[in-house]
């Protein structure tokens, strides 16, 4: 077991680092100048390069990359171009909000996508089964963004239920406040996840379900629930696991579309705009952030499939 975290962390370590290099050479494959987008069009070549100074962006691209990368392993990714505020502060303002979200959406996921997928791998070929296949190809196609203007038209604009525009509000602090304002993208997002999640399981449940060791327990007599619950599903679950820690580190970063229909204030919105200003320590921060995050979520999930399938652990 500990051989087998060693090498994850190794790995882990191996790929953040790539991954840093690659979030540096995309950003600077944005096209646009931060300094020209921040002092205009009309800015003389003196101003410019003293923005791009005060900035270091008048050193070599490696010098760049070691000094940003540098600071970043002490926990400093820099200022934003132009609040000027600390990278680090303006994503920790921000990431409470998405967690929030990714919570309630992948809540949300698994109460849809477990009995979902069992349904469907047990009983395929029954009207409640073949109706949640067509569920599953649907969530699949319908686009997550038009899916949530559906939501905000017809329960929002029309019925009135729930507001159109979602903020943050702290879920200890009110959680029925929480609920009502983050439970539309959250849906919004379920309805794909689980489509997938769902797919995975049922899927792999109908593959165990024909094992021999199935079989044998029913044999002995085991009742079918306890079949299906100690010895079917424990097998089943061990690629719905991966896909599930997939997704959950893909919310963190992935929810800018969702984030910015229902004008969340999220990280992914901040992303947005930051891209949109060019402002390049705000985005490099952000990503790698996100990367780091998404990187260490599957850590995670490695170690918890090695305790699910103990065979995991002498490969």
């Amino acid at each position: 077991m500990y051989g087998h975290l060693v090498r994850r962390l190794l790995q882990f370590v191996v790929v953040l680092l790539l991954g840093s290099v690659a979030v540096w050479g995309f950003t600077f494959a944005l096209p646009g100048d931060p300094a020209t987008v921040l002092l205009g069009a009309d800015a003389s070549a003196a101003e410019l390069a003293a923005v791009r100074a005060r900035l270091g962006l008048d050193e070599s691209i490696v010098g760049q990359y070691l000094s940003w990368i540098g600071h970043a392993v002490t926990g400093d990714l820099g200022a934003s171009y132009y609040s000027g505020q600390p990278v680090v502060s303006d994503l920790f303002d921000r990431i409470p909000a998405t967690v929030q979200l990714a919570g309630f959406a992948m809540v949300l996921t698994l109460l849809i996508a477990v009995p979902v997928g069992i349904t469907v791998a047990l009983r395929p070929y029954s009207v409640v089964g073949r109706v949640l296949q067509g569920y599953l190809t649907a969530g699949l196609a319908v686009p997550t963004f038009w899916l949530g203007l559906l939501l905000i038209i017809v329960l929002a604009v029309r019925l009135r239920w729930l507001p159109a525009s979602s903020d943050y509000v702290p879920l200890w602090e009110n959680p029925a406040g929480a609920l009502s304002a983050t439970i539309l993208p959250a849906a919004a997002i379920a309805v794909h996840t689980s489509s997938v999640t769902a797919r995975f399981l049922a899927t792999s449940l109908g593959e165990v379900m024909g094992k021999d060791y199935i079989r044998t327990a029913r044999a002995k007599g085991v009742p079918e629930r306890d079949v299906i619950r100690r010895h079917a599903l424990r097998n089943a679950s061990l690629p719905t696991v991966t896909v599930v820690g997939l997704q959950l580190g893909g919310f963190l970063g992935g929810t800018v579309v969702i984030e910015a229909v229902f004008n969340y204030p999220g990280l992914g919105r901040l992303l947005y705009t930051a891209i949109g200003e060019r402002d390049y320590a705000l985005v490099q921060g952000g990503v790698l952030f996100v990367v780091a995050t998404f990187l260490l979520l599957n850590l995670l999930v490695d170690v918890f499939y090695a305790v699910l399938d103990p065979r995991i652990r002498l490969t």
